[in-house]
């Protein structure tokens, strides 16, 4: 399939503006909706898995699974944990049950690395309608919260012209539906808006900051708001992932720490908080 961009027309915004109707208009940030949801502290155990025979006997406080590919069987078996369903809120993927439903006109660049996935104009009112059914579909499930990806378009070349305005204005709506559906609700990475989101957001999910020098700015999650940091870092070869933990455990304030393999499978090797494998 070839997927074309149909936003040659669109307006180039400023940074400090989001696009509504197609037009450029200043962005203004309302209050968060308030919520009672799932917010865990730091030193909360974990666990994500998206491929393989699902490991259901872990001991762990949180399980991050596939909203859509997860079978009855094994959600029905993590009944006594919590439930946080990742869906990508950012890209089109096309093997997802409601990938017709997503406007030729809404699609830009493909994803480097990730065949058969396209970046979304997150300006588009059909994009958020689905991220709605979505977050519909995680309440029916079951689900006791969300962990929406790709939400930092504006930082990677997209051919959609998306400012950050647009991101805090996108990241911000995600949160407070799911908070509307009293779904705990994470943002996953952005680390460049960290302290303008946080307020928005139950927790938070980094890949590899650690390898990017990143992880010092979630401080205003897990220092400031004791809210927890799931932190991931990912080794090609399960045979390095020793090593791994040994250079990142203790990295960053108070997160909580896995090292993973890519394929996000069964395997995990857990850092303890803040300190040494």
């Amino acid at each position: 399939m070839v997927i074309i961009a149909l936003l040659g027309c669109a307006p180039t915004c400023a940074e400090d503006e989001t696009r509504v109707d197609g037009e450029c208009v200043p962005y203004v940030a309302g209050d968060p909706v308030p919520s009672d949801a799932w917010q865990p502290a730091p030193g909360t155990s974990w666990q994500v898995q998206y491929t393989g025979t699902l490991d259901t006997t872990l001991d762990v406080e949180m399980f991050d699974l596939d909203l859509f590919d997860t079978t009855d069987a094994d959600w029905a078996a993590l009944s006594a944990t919590t439930r946080i369903c990742y869906f990508s809120a950012g890209s089109y993927e096309e093997w997802r049950p409601d990938a017709a439903n997503f406007p030729k006109a809404a699609l830009g660049s493909a994803l480097d690395g990730w065949p058969g996935e396209w970046w979304l104009d997150i300006t588009n009112s059909d994009v958020r309608a689905i991220m709605q059914a979505r977050l519909d579909y995680a309440v029916a499930r079951g689900c006791d919260g969300v962990d929406p990806d790709n939400v930092n378009g504006y930082q990677n070349p997209t051919g959609l012209g998306l400012t950050s305005a647009m991101q805090l204005d996108y990241n911000r709506f995600i949160a407070d539906e799911a908070h509307a559906r009293g779904l705990s609700v994470g943002l996953k990475n952005d680390v460049d808006q960290l302290g303008d989101l946080e307020p928005w957001f139950d927790w938070a999910l980094n890949e590899e900051c650690a390898t990017y020098d990143e992880c010092d700015g979630y401080d205003v999650f897990t220092v400031a708001a004791q809210k927890a940091v799931f932190h991931v870092e990912y080794v090609e070869a399960w045979s390095d992932a020793q090593a791994e933990a040994d250079a990142i455990c203790g990295v960053g304030p108070g997160l909580d720490t896995l090292v993973k393999t890519l394929e996000l499978g069964a395997e995990r090797l857990a850092c303890p908080t803040g300190g040494n494998p």
